[in-house]
């Protein structure tokens, strides 16, 4: 199991399931995850002022983040555009797994209105749960993204 730093943001479309995911992570995976926000419901709000500031606090720490608006696509856009970022969108638990072993992502995007929230759960288990398989392929491949952004 993942052990670094994890944070976690949403916008109000993500908000209920992020509330969710705090309790899960904390009670039943027993590990600590920073909220960055939102910490009160607010429709009107926008997904890459939560988005945003996740993924340069993950990449600042090496650390993990997980970021949820309705569809996972916009705080994904978003995250994304961090240098250093590397989210996708985990829409089930194969993706989830393959997404950190073969392409090492640090930000797990949700969408809270595609998912059911116990698909959310598991989803998020295996993401935490597995770790970075540096295979020369891989690497190669996330280089290549990583001088784009030099």
């Amino acid at each position: 199991m993942y052990s670094g730093p994890l944070y976690i943001s949403s916008d109000h479309g993500g908000y209920q399931l992020k509330k969710r995911l705090v309790r899960y992570i904390q009670n039943e995976l027993v590990r600590n995850v920073e909220d960055l926000g939102p910490h009160e419901y607010d429709k009107a709000d926008d997904y890459p002022d939560y988005a945003i500031p996740l993924a340069k606090k993950t990449v600042e720490t090496n650390g993990r983040g997980i970021t949820i608006c309705s569809s996972g696509i916009g705080v994904c856009m978003a995250a994304n555009k961090v240098a250093g970022a590397r989210a996708g969108l985990g829409y089930n638990i194969e993706v989830a797994e393959s997404m950190i072993r073969d392409d090492n992502t640090n930000i797990l995007c949700l969408g809270a209105s595609m998912i059911s929230e116990d698909h959310a759960l598991a989803i998020v288990k295996r993401w935490l749960e597995t770790q970075f398989e540096p295979v020369e392929r891989y690497v190669r491949r996330i280089n290549k993204v990583h001088d784009l952004e030099s």
